[in-house]
Parts: structure tokens; sequence; C-alpha cells
């Protein structure tokens, strides 16, 4: 359907719940808007339908770089005298065409420094970090951008005072940016290039991709580009990529948040309404891929713990058959009640094992992982993952979960629907995989008339017995491991004492301030005493049937390290009327999840989900909690994993900088008060295990209470 305001014609959707008003400009620019007052925001996202896959095969990672060249500046900032830099510029795009053109070392080690020198010498006009210091000055927090294979993004969290200002910059931005501080930037992205060769999760990925897409740029080259092309850059090249697919009939504003959409529009008019489109953009071609008829198996190293990666392709998110992936995903793993999670993590046949439909626009890869326990092989892993898939394709799976998978769905688009982000992020998706959003709006409703043979049917077509490629992941050296050392180059001028005329008028600009709100816990939140005299916090969610009721105990890891052990070894159990894994698959049927966590001064034990259900999921987690059964093999298999998952991360690159950062903040002490030793954890029972989680029920605590209930209900709730 199509309304009409004093904006024009919007396109909208009868039953959105986001409430979508998709408004097209005259040059192409489209514009998604929902309506969000939780707070005074906005999020904004503008999404280029540019990536990694529009690159030149013999020009890899333009779509990357000029990503990161867009917050290099305009014409108008970012320079102290656009006039006077802009022959240096057209200087240093030159050289770059010769370096690229030259093979003799020498000759390229003088053409460069040549550059180097020049680029010095633009330094002194350019004034660094402009862009930032302009969304600063508007009040814009989580300033990013990032690039995939279909798409790059320009993400900002603005006030929702600065709609007029954050739009000004942005179209200065699009329509007339500068590649200026190239050969400096370049470094940052050899560097990020360098980060890449150690994680072994994306070679492994990039490995599949070249099995599963020998005909598609998700196969044939990466978003990073390739070290013989990030080595001879062009900026001509990044010009013509971006004069290519940056124009406004290419381009969406998608919007979350507390605005005015006929304002809004009429502010995007103003500074984009003359960003001249073009007559079209090129559309990537490609042939249709060959069928797998064989298993395909290849071998990757690297320093980090070893895995079995499993991937099959999938039509992309242009097609709405590519839906049923995430359904198909979740019954096969869901963190808690799936095919992998029931039959393989709960019974503890591996370390650890996961499930993933990982969507593109133009083909999907379903992903399985799984990491090995102490002397198994990755053979045996894959083995396991491709039994649980086989039950897929001969329906060995229980109806009920299609329909608990299809409630979970409905959980989690409410809880996207809080967040400015992921409602924004929403038609992002969309325009990139150039879909029409009443399909999109719908999508719930199409989900829940997939049947249990609607998913036999997929997996026989998709996730064939033999059209699949593993990577086996072991810890060797990678032979393929080449860094790109960066050239030396000069130190640039920073020229932080320098600020453009553009800058200096942004901040001279006036806007009307938000008048804050404060929180009033005297009304915004209630108190009360509920069954021996436990203090209950209460605050009632009049947006959606969502509720989460956590009980809050002051007693942490520094008190007791052992207690993180323990929770984790009662999620494993059973008690004397439920097995574990009816446990999970009856609060996986009734939308809602417990959680148990533990930091060094509190634990948390947390039940969450469909509110109508919380009781229900209460009385299932105060069960387990009090009357879990001990199991010796599973306390012991826990104990090998836990120690397997300590050399696992050693290993881990993120691991360890996490671990170094408690360190330097907390010091020894706290790593050695919280951290139980090797042999303390072997020489945990059954017995004390049991009795910390059950004592914990002891002691002094408080519960915190957000959902629809009302105050009467919620004392009703904790009283039985």
């Amino acid at each position: 359907m199509f309304l009409f305001s004093c904006s024009g014609k919007y396109e909208t959707v009868k039953g959105d719940p986001l409430k979508t008003k998709i408004y097209t400009m005259d040059n192409g620019l489209k514009i998604y808007m929902t309506v969000n007052k939780d707070e005074p925001r906005l999020q904004t996202m503008i999404a280029v339908r540019s990536g990694g896959k529009n690159d030149p095969a013999d020009n890899t990672g333009l779509a990357h770089y000029l990503e990161h060249i867009m917050f290099k500046g305009t014409e108008h900032f970012g320079t102290s005298d656009y006039a006077a830099e802009k022959p240096l510029l057209d200087q240093i795009e030159q050289l770059y065409e010769v370096y690229k053109k030259t093979t003799d070392p020498v000759q390229r080690k003088m053409i460069y420094h040549q550059i180097d020198s020049v680029s010095y010498a633009a330094s002194q006009i350019a004034i660094p970090n402009e862009y930032d210091k302009l969304m600063a000055l508007i009040g814009s927090q989580g300033t990013n951008a990032f690039t995939s294979e279909d798409v790059t993004c320009y993400v900002e969290d603005i006030p929702s005072n600065q709609i007029d200002n954050w739009a000004k910059v942005q179209a200065d931005r699009f329509k007339y940016m500068v590649i200026r501080g190239f050969h400096t930037e370049l470094e940052a992205v050899y560097e990020e290039y360098n980060m890449y060769l150690n994680e072994d999760m994306e070679k492994a990925m990039n490995k599949i991709s070249a099995e599963l897409f020998k005909n598609h740029p998700y196969g044939t080259q990466t978003v990073i580009g390739t070290q013989e092309h990030l080595k001879n850059p062009s900026i001509s090249a990044i010009k013509r990529q971006k004069a290519t697919y940056y124009v406004p009939n290419n381009v969406a504003i998608c919007v979350s948040g507390d605005f005015n959409p006929d304002e809004f529009v009429k502010t995007i008019e103003k500074y984009f309404g003359d960003w001249e489109p073009t007559d079209g953009v090129p559309e990537l071609k490609y042939a249709p891929e060959a069928e797998i008829t064989a298993p395909v198996e290849l071998d990757v190293f690297g320093t980090e713990a070893e895995f079995v990666m499993i991937g099959w392709r999938y039509p992309g998110q242009k097609d709405l058959e590519s839906d049923v992936a995430d359904v198909v995903s979740a019954i096969l793993y869901n963190g808690m009640a799936g095919l992998i999670d029931l039959d393989i993590n709960q019974q503890q046949k591996v370390l650890e094992a996961a499930a993933f439909a990982y969507g593109r626009t133009d083909y999907g890869e379903f992903l399985l992982e799984g990491y090995p326990k102490q002397g198994q092989t990755l053979q045996e892993v894959r083995q396991l993952l491709l039994d649980e898939v086989a039950k897929l394709r001969s329906g060995d799976f229980d109806e009920d979960l299609v329909e608990a998978s299809i409630a979970n769905f409905k959980l989690g688009q409410m809880q996207s629907l809080e967040n400015n982000r992921s409602r924004a992020m929403q038609y992002v998706n969309s325009f990139i995989a150039g879909r029409d959003w009443k399909d999109d709006a719908k999508t719930l409703d199409r989900l829940a008339k997939v049947t249990k043979q609607d998913i036999v049917d997929w997996a026989n077509k998709y996730l064939g017995a033999n059209s699949h490629v593993t990577a086996y992941k072991y810890i060797g050296v990678d032979p393929d491991i080449q860094k790109i050392e960066a050239p030396a180059i000069t130190p640039i001028a920073t020229n932080r004492d320098k600020q453009s005329d553009y800058l200096v008028e942004m901040q001279n600009t006036v806007v009307k301030p938000i008048e804050p709100v404060f929180v009033d816990f005297s009304k915004d939140l209630s108190v009360f005493k509920g069954k021996s005299d436990l203090e209950v916090v209460y605050k009632q969610n009049e947006t959606n049937d969502i509720a989460e009721l956590i009980f809050l105990f002051d007693e942490g890891l520094l008190k007791d390290p052992a207690l993180s052990f323990a929770l984790s070894y009662v999620s494993y159990l059973g008690t004397e009327t439920r097995s574990a894994e009816e446990i999970a698959m009856e609060m996986y049927k009734l939308a809602c999840s417990f959680n148990f966590s533990s930091g060094d001064e509190q634990t948390r034990v947390s039940v969450s989900g469909l509110g109508e259900n919380i009781g229900k999921a209460l009385e299932i987690a105060e069960d387990l909690i009090a009357n879990a059964v001990a199991d010796e093999d599973i306390l012991a298999a826990l104990k090998m994993d836990m120690l397997k998952s300590r050399e696992m991360s050693k290993a881990n690159q993120n691991s360890c900088s996490s671990a170094l950062n408690r360190y330097v903040m907390y010091g020894p002490e706290n790593v050695k008060a919280r951290t139980l030793t090797n042999q303390q954890i072997l020489d945990l029972t059954s017995e004390e295990l049991l009795a910390k989680v059950t004592n914990l029920l002891t002691k002094q605590h408080k519960v915190l209470y957000y959902g629809p209930q009302t105050e009467s209900q919620v004392k009703n709730l904790l009283a039985e």
C-alpha cells in the first residue's frame, strides 16, 4: 500500500512490526525509516551496494580500501586549503600509476621515495581526523563502517537534534570525498591483512568458499584483497570504483530512532537532492556453479586450536528459499535443544560444535564447525557432525522442534525491535539483497508455514551427503603465509593546531538542546518484599511480551573460584524427573532460557524469554538447582574439556589479549584469586560442586524483574 504526505509518497506494508516508511528520491536514493522513541537518538546506516565481490579481479581490495578513505575528508573539511592541496594529490595519484606498472625493485623504491616526499608536502595542508571531530562535535557514538562481499556500510548513532548537521556532513562526504593520506592509510590496511593471516577461522572459511564458488567472487577473491594487489595500489582505480557504485541509485539511508519521518525526508532532500545518479550500475555477471558430486577435503594450518569446518552451498538472500536455511540451522543448533546441542554438545562427544547459515546476496554457505576433545581426531568430529545432518535428510527429528524454532524466532524478533541498530540493519540487509520490503516484513509469517517435510526436502536438496567441502584445521606452520611489509615512510604532519572553516562553522551552529529525562528510581522502579522478606526490584515492560527474572547473589569468584565450574557442571545435569535433554527441549519449546554466570563479586541466575512462560521456566530452573543428579562421567569429561579449553586459549590471540588486559588492570593477585589451578579442577567432586550450587540459594540475594506481568502477578510467581 502507499500513503501520501507533505513529503511525497511513502511505501508501507500493512502489519509491519517496524511500521516502516520507505521513500525514494528522484535521483534513486532510498530512505528506510522506522520510529522508536525509547531514547532521543537515531541509528543511521548508509548502505552502498558495493563490496568485495564488485572489485575488479585484477585489482581486489578496492571496496574495503575506499571504506577507509571515506574517513579522510572532502574538498571542504580535512584540509586547510584544498586548492593548494589538489595539485599535490594529483601528482601522488600519477606517481602511484607509474609505481603500479613498474617491476624493477630499484626503480620502484625510487618512485616510492617520490610518493613519500610529495605525500609529506600534502600532509602539511591536510588536517587529519576532522571527520571524527565533526561526529564527536554533534555527539555521535559508534562512528564506524564495514565492508563485506556485498555491502559497504557507514554507521553513526546521533542525537535526534543533530539530524541536519549529520546529513550535511554525510552528503558532503559522499559527493565530494577526497583521497588523501593514501600511503599512511595503506599501512593500516597492510596491518589488517597481516592480522587476517593469523585468524585460522577466516582461512578455513576462505578455503571452503574457494571450492564452493569457483565461478563467483565469493570464492575467487576476498574482501581484503590479494597481497599482490595491495602492494600495487591505484588511486585512479579507487576513484573509478567510487564513481561507479557510490551513486544515489545504488545507496540507501536506513534509520531507526526518535525523529519525524516527514522532516527527515525534507532534510535528506535538502542535502542529497542534487547528488547526480547514473544511467545504471553494472550488474555482477557470473556463471552458475557446477554441482559438487563428491566430498572435498582440505587442510589448513595455523597456530590456533584445531577444528573442523564443513560447508554446503545454498541459494542467496535474493531468493526467498534462503529463509528456510535459518530454520534448518536452528533445528541443528540453537544453543539449547538442536540436534547438535542434544546429541553432541550435551553428551560431551566433542569439546564444542555448532552450525550456522551464512547468508549472502548471491549464495549462502551452510557451515558446521567442531572442536575435538583430547585425543579425538578431526575426522571423528566431522563424522559426528555429518551424522546429524543425515538426520535432517531422513526426517529423524522431533516435529515439535520446527514449531519451537518459529516461537524462538518470534522472540528474537521482539528482542531485535528493542534495539535501533538491529532495526536499521534489517533495512540494510533487505536493500543489499535487492528484496522487496513487503517480503521481509512478512518473514515470520512465511517461516511459520514451514513444515517438517519442507525441512527434509530442503536438507536433501542443499545439504547432500556428497555435496560438501571439509576444511581440517591443524596446528602447524602455514606455508602460504607471507606478511606484507610496509615501506618506510616519513612521518606526516599532524597539524593538530589547524581547523577547517567547515569545522569552525559547525562548531558555531546552534541546535535546540534535548531536555534530559532522568530515571526517578522512586517512580520508575518499584521495590517490594517478596517471600521470606526477599527484596524485589520491579519494572513493567509495556513494549512487548519479553520478560527477564534475575536472582543476584553477592557471592563471586573472588570468594569461591570454583563457583563458575559448579554452575557449568549443573547445566549438563538432569534431575530425578527430567533428563538434561528434556530440560533443554522444554525450555526451547517455551521460548525461554536460563543462564548461570559468576563475576568477581556477584553471581547471576537469570530466566528470560516469553513472559507468559516465565513461571514454568523458573520452575524448571529452580528444580535443576535444587535437585540436580550427579553424573561422574559428565564431571570427568567436563574436567578434561576445561583443561583442553585452557590449552586452546593459550593459542588464541583474543583470549591471550583478554587475559593480559585483566592482568594489567587488576594485577596478578586478582587472576590467582579467581582462577582454579589444573590440579584444583581435577580434585573437585560432584558432592562439593552440587553443594556450592544448592547453598547459593541460602545466600543473601535480591530479585530483579522486567516483563509484562503486573506487580501482583510477580509476587504470586515468586511465592509459588
